[in-house]
């Protein structure tokens, strides 16, 4: 049995491998399909103390299509290279953040895509 590398992970999908755009896209249409708002936040940290990122943006509540948040995403990438960029999804019933997932790492080596192995500090 193989087990995963030594690596550091973060929140979401942090099992699974790189996240493509189309990939980022779907997760987001999930979420406007669930009534929820996506918003974009960055950090130059990712330790799993670090509690408070900051927004990109306000949350997108009148997005309708999720090229509106991949827009903002890369928008956000090109500003911050060499921070840590996450989608959160925010439910305005619960009054609560119910999802969020990292779509950037700096010194990826992958576009700007979320990509695991490379450019850790431990």
């Amino acid at each position: 049995m193989k087990t995963l590398p030594k690596e550091r992970r973060y929140e979401t999908f942090s099992y699974l491998p790189p996240l493509t755009d189309a990939q980022i896209v779907r997760q987001i249409q999930y979420t406007i399909d669930q009534g929820y708002f996506p918003c974009i936040e960055f950090n130059e940290d990712s330790a799993a103390e670090t509690c408070y990122w900051t927004m990109w943006k306000l949350p997108l509540f009148n997005c309708t299509s999720p090229q509106e948040v991949l827009n903002e995403v890369q928008q956000c990438r090109s500003e911050f290279p060499s921070c840590y960029i996450r989608v959160v999804a925010f439910d305005n019933i619960k009054q609560c953040q119910v999802m969020s997932f990292i779509v950037h790492k700096p010194n990826s080596g992958n576009n700007g895509n979320y990509s695991g192995g490379s450019g850790y500090r431990y």
